[in-house]
């Protein structure tokens, strides 16, 4: 498994994740409405879920922001892969030419 793949699957990890915490929000919400925890409790729980998901959505971010520098960096290889082939080519007309 190549280091994308990797990294999207920790994308997608990661916003299944956020997903699940955006459920148990709204389970908060009906039990507030339901009248079985206060309204001081949602609040207190609201504010930690919501501190995980922000914190979950930094990493989102700085794991896409990883993909797009790995591509730059395998398109920077392949020129450079090419460039080196193209100068092997040259050499070996130069020497046939001689």
């Amino acid at each position: 498994m190549g280091f994308l793949e990797r990294i999207y699957k920790n994308i997608a990890k990661l916003e299944k994740r956020i997903a699940k915490e955006e459920t148990k929000i709204a389970q908060l919400e009906e039990k507030f409405q339901s009248k079985k925890i206060t309204k001081a409790k949602l609040n207190i729980e609201k504010r930690k879920i919501y501190d995980k998901i922000k914190s979950m959505k930094a990493r989102v971010q700085t794991l896409k922001g990883f993909t797009v520098k790995e591509k730059q960096h395998q398109e920077e290889k392949a020129e450079e892969k090419k460039k080196k082939q193209e100068e092997k080519e040259k050499k070996k007309k130069k020497k046939k030419k001689e």
